[in-house]
């Protein structure tokens, strides 16, 4: 069963407002692509705090203030099969260092540390089986 802002597991009750956004948003998520509610509540409120984490205070006013996921959101596209063989980049860019699937069309997040970066793309590269690429701060590939 899809969820709302006014109509969620009991577990996200205690989370912080833009973090049990994010929760619902990656649940719903989670639901329309065959997960098990309780499957999908957990994965969400884990990587809904980890977003949170590793977000810049830009991006979570921004989502803060996007729209509100509805049980009718439709997450048909939710995962891009293309990329998830795809490489993982560290790279620097508008003062942070980021962390992006080759060929995606956002950073997965962005950091003031380099070291932070290259933990986040190894642990995203695990899940997925594929490689980190890194970059200097001056664009030359380092690996």
């Amino acid at each position: 069963m899809p969820w709302d802002l006014s109509d969620y597991p009991d577990s996200f009750k205690n989370l912080d407002q833009v973090v049990r956004k994010k929760a619902i948003d990656i649940a719903n998520a989670l639901l329309d692509n065959g997960y098990s509610e309780g499957r999908a509540i957990p994965i969400a409120t884990e990587q809904a705090k980890e977003w949170a984490d590793n977000a810049s205070e830009e991006e979570i006013k921004s989502y803060k203030y996007s729209s509100s996921p509805s049980k009718g959101d439709s997450h048909e596209d939710t995962t891009n099969e293309e990329l998830l063989d795809n490489d993982i980049l560290v790279y620097y860019e508008e003062e942070y260092w980021k962390v992006r699937t080759k060929d995606a069309k956002q950073a997965d997040s962005s950091h003031d540390k380099k070291d932070d970066a290259l933990k986040r793309a190894e642990e995203i590269a695990e899940n997925k089986g594929s490689s980190v690429r890194t970059y200097t701060k001056d664009g030359k590939r380092q690996n």
